[in-house]
């Protein structure tokens, strides 16, 4: 039984001092006695080590099944191919006259018009000074047998308002129709008589551009089907500037092109901007 205390000299009540000698509290447990089952657990660690079975994880094409690797390598590899071959077309189309042009000449032409002509009229002596406005309408038959011939569309205003105001506009809506114009032009007479073995395929290309800007106008409204149509165009020359002595017409030039009667293949719903070309 410990010592409850004694009287002092001052009449005071005095305890023992319950301290250990090593200085713990009655609080404290001694050096070497296992803490208390409320004594706190020490926090874990908040960096552990990583697992050594936890490597990178692969990214890319290493990511995919072995089948998807394969299939997409191929896809890769055909697109290398198909683009070293245009451009070895586009390079023996521009290049001088030589052996291979002269064995492959019409393979060369025949994957080269009309999409990929190459056209040099920006860097010639005398550029283009002209504004060309191409047009077309159409004889249609509507769904209760009735024929009858639309307005003009004019389908350079309509290229013109697409690409207005567009930061990225597409290659189609600033290039198709001039090329194909300029296509045709190239390979008729003033007569709209074929002066080439490519009069045909730009008539072809021309009609089928024709019927893809009429479906997209509704020409006809729903349901019709175009039969034939016709192109003409508005050419108008620029104006030279106010300090130059030159003097040309502001009169327009309309050339008109004959109907033309449009194919059932031309006509059908799988036609598109690509395979009109």
């Amino acid at each position: 039984m410990p010592d409850q205390g004694a009287p002092g000299r001052d009449g005071r009540m005095s305890f023992p001092d319950l301290s250990t000698a090593d200085g713990a509290g009655p609080d404290e447990p001694a050096p070497g006695d296992r803490p208390r089952t409320h004594d706190a657990l020490p926090d874990p660690d908040p960096y552990p080590d990583p697992d050594p079975d936890d490597g990178p994880r692969p990214a890319g094409l290493a990511a995919l099944s072995l089948r998807y690797q394969i299939a997409a390598a191929f896809a890769l590899a055909v697109v290398a191919v198909a683009s070293c071959v245009h451009l070895g077309m586009v390079f023996l189309h521009v290049a001088p006259s030589n052996t291979v042009t002269k064995q492959h000449g019409r393979v060369i032409d025949e994957w080269i018009y009309p999409e990929f002509e190459q056209n040099w009229k920006l860097f010639a002596p005398n550029p283009l000074q002209q504004n060309i406005g191409v047009q077309v309408r159409a004889l249609v038959r509507s769904p209760d047998g009735i024929s009858r011939e639309t307005g003009w569309y004019d389908l350079s205003a309509l290229d013109g308002r697409a690409i207005d105001a567009n930061p990225l506009p597409s290659h189609t809506q600033q290039n198709e129709l001039r090329r194909a114009w300029d296509f045709y032009v190239g390979t008729h007479d003033a007569e709209n008589r074929p002066a080439g073995l490519r009069g045909d395929l730009s008539e072809r290309y021309l009609r089928r551009i024709a019927v893809l800007r009429l479906d997209r106008e509704h020409a006809g409204g729903a349901g019709a089907v175009v039969e034939r149509v016709q192109f003409r165009s508005r050419t108008t020359d620029v104006q030279p500037p106010r300090w130059s002595d030159e003097k040309v017409s502001d009169r327009p030039v309309v050339r008109e092109l004959p109907w033309w009667p449009v194919p059932a293949a031309d006509r059908a719903g799988g036609l598109t901007e690509t395979s009109a070309r």
